[in-house]
């Protein structure tokens, strides 16, 4: 009861429980910031990860080969003489007829 009379003491609880609270700057708020910090590093991460994904894949068509194998690969086409055989396998048909 003794600090309760003492004035400066109330000030200075009042003080410190609003700045800890209510301001602006408050632990939440920086708590909150440093959530988004967090995240947008996070992002930032996973982006540079694509990025070098994405500079790999232009290195590997900017060959002859490697456009000749992307164009095998992803849209089937063949040189005029050749034939393309397709394997599927169970499981793959089986997961296309789950997503139509």
């Amino acid at each position: 009861m003794k600090y309760l009379k003492n004035i400066s003491a109330i000030v200075l609880i009042l003080f410190i429980i609003w700045m800890l609270f209510f301001d602006a700057h408050s632990l939440r708020y920086h708590y909150e910031l440093n959530k988004d910090i967090e995240e947008l590093e996070y992002q930032k991460d996973h982006y540079k990860n694509e990025m070098a994904k994405d500079n790999k894949a232009i290195e590997e068509l900017s060959t002859d080969e490697g456009i000749e194998r992307a164009a095998r690969e992803n849209y089937y086409m063949k040189k005029p003489n050749e034939d393309i055989f397709i394997i599927e396998y169970e499981d793959s048909i089986a997961k296309q007829k789950t997503h139509e």
